[in-house]
Parts: structure tokens; sequence; C-alpha cells
């Protein structure tokens, strides 16, 4: 229908503009691939502090520095490649939906690694086919409203409404986001990511009405946000310098003397007339 290929044309150019990269975004960390090379096993959650304008937005709405998430599957692709390079991630990405990609693609970024604790290798295993049995479902562009709400890098949306606005609105299984894809995958295997909060006789209710509102979301693994896998108690953070036989004592450091700085030359002042002269100078 001509209306159908109006609304996709509109919604490629809308993708286009929230991948472009945003302004001042910068790693503070650098990323040392073959240190997670080494670390990241098949099952873990890679959660990445993205640049491109809709991470932004993301960020704002999650109060969290982590705009995307992907699923390390090892070997599992056997030779699929992606940037021609051997795939080892799956993810969910606004503009090619779920694809495979190396770890290189996230060299020089904030990363993080979420492990689960105590996965069977028989339910990671279903995780991860899980994941792959994915590959190639993507978002349709047509939902051009799905996609305008995020051209604002600090849209004005009231901190009760912001975790559903991180869900896509189509409600099409095969149209996903990055966190949920992954929830889902966790979810097959009835692994939690958030806790099942249940009301006892001692706490009938949640204190207040937006703590119950949450407590409803995060059972609902289509609402759930790269963020969560952050704070969930069932997952291991895992920071590849400290799991590489890290040693303070072998850190070169740069000069002591040099990052001290040098004393002010000048006649000595008495402690009174220092604090009065500063006071005088605040005025």
């Amino acid at each position: 229908m001509l209306l159908d290929t109006i609304l996709n044309c509109i919604g490629r150019c809308i993708a286009a503009r929230l991948r472009q990269p945003s302004r001042g975004c910068k790693s503070f960390t650098s990323s040392d691939l073959a240190a997670l090379r080494r670390v990241l096993q098949p099952g873990d959650v890679l959660l990445v502090d993205g640049n491109q304008r809709i991470s932004s937005a993301i960020k704002y709405l999650t109060q969290s520095s982590w705009s995307h998430a992907a699923l390390y599957v090892g070997d599992a692709l056997g030779s699929l490649r992606g940037f021609g390079e051997q795939a080892c991630l799956i993810e969910a990405n606004l503009d090619e939906g779920v694809v495979a990609v190396p770890l290189s693609k996230y060299a020089g970024f904030n990363t993080r690694i979420c492990r689960p604790v105590g996965l069977t290798s028989a339910d990671r295993l279903k995780v991860i086919e899980f994941m792959i049995s994915h590959l190639g479902c993507g978002y349709d562009t047509r939902h051009v409203i799905d996609l305008a709400r995020y051209l604002l890098p600090t849209p004005p949306v009231p901190v009760r409404w912001r975790r559903r606005m991180i869900a896509f609105g189509s409600g099409d299984p095969t149209r996903t986001i990055c966190s949920t894809l992954i929830a889902g995958a966790f979810e097959c295997v009835r692994y939690p990511v958030l806790p099942r909060i249940e009301r006892t006789p001692d706490h009938a209710q949640a204190p207040d009405d937006y703590s119950r509102r949450e407590i409803l979301h995060i059972r609902d693994h289509r609402l759930f946000v790269p963020r969560d896998f952050d704070v969930s108690p069932y997952f291991r953070i895992v920071k590849p310098t400290i799991e590489n036989d890290f040693d303070y004592q072998q850190l070169r450091w740069a000069s002591c003397e040099a990052a001290i700085p040098r004393r002010i030359s000048g006649p000595r002042v008495n402690p009174r007339e220092r604090a009065h002269v500063a006071v005088a100078h605040s005025h």
C-alpha cells in the first residue's frame, strides 16, 4: 500500500537520525578486547554504554549508564561472520533487527559483563538456542510514532511512564529490542532477572503507587531494560581487569613529583591574615 511505503520511508529517515552519534559521548575507560575475550563465557550479558542519539534517550529514561545489551554465545554460531570477523554476540538493533556481531564492534566502548549464577549447561544451551532462533527478526520502521518519541535526548516524560516508553509499542513478537529479547531468553528457562516480589501478611502493600507499578512492570520481559541486568541480584558483575590476575603493585605510575603541584612562592602569611585575605577576595 502507498501509505505503508510512505510510513516505511519516514521511519527509515528517523531511524537513520537516531543512529547518529551523540555529541560529547566519550569512553572513560579503554576497552581491552583481549581481556574481554579471556573472561567472557557463553550466556554472559554484555552491557554497552552506547554513543547514538537513541542511546542518550534510553540512558535518560532508565537513569543508567547502559543503553544496550548483547548476549555472548561463544562459538555457537560456527562460521557465521559479522563485520568481516567471527560473530560471537547476538543483539537486537534498531536498524538491523536481531543480528550476530563480533566483539570488536564494541572496542572503545564502556562495557560491563553480567553473568548468570549457577545456570546449568543445559539451560545455558537453551538460552543460546533461543537467541539464535530469533536471528533475522526485525523492527518495522512503519511504526514511526514508536521511533519519533526518541528524537529528544531527554524526552519530557514523567517518571511513572519511563519504563513503558522503552518498549516499542508494536506488540509484534518478531520485532524486539535488545534487553527484552535477552530477558525472554532467560525467561524460557525460568532464570530470574529481577526478583519477583510477593505480598506477605506483614507487608500487604508496596510503599506507594509507583512501587506497585514497578513491581508489575518487572514481571513482564517485554519491559526489561539494560540496567535491570546490572542491578539484578542474580547476575554477577565480572570485570576483566580484576579477573586477569590483577596486581596493583605491578602498576606503573607517573612520577610522584610530577603529580604534586609546586608550592606557590611568596612571602609567608600569618594564618589569621590568610583567612582575612580569603574573605576579602570572596566579596
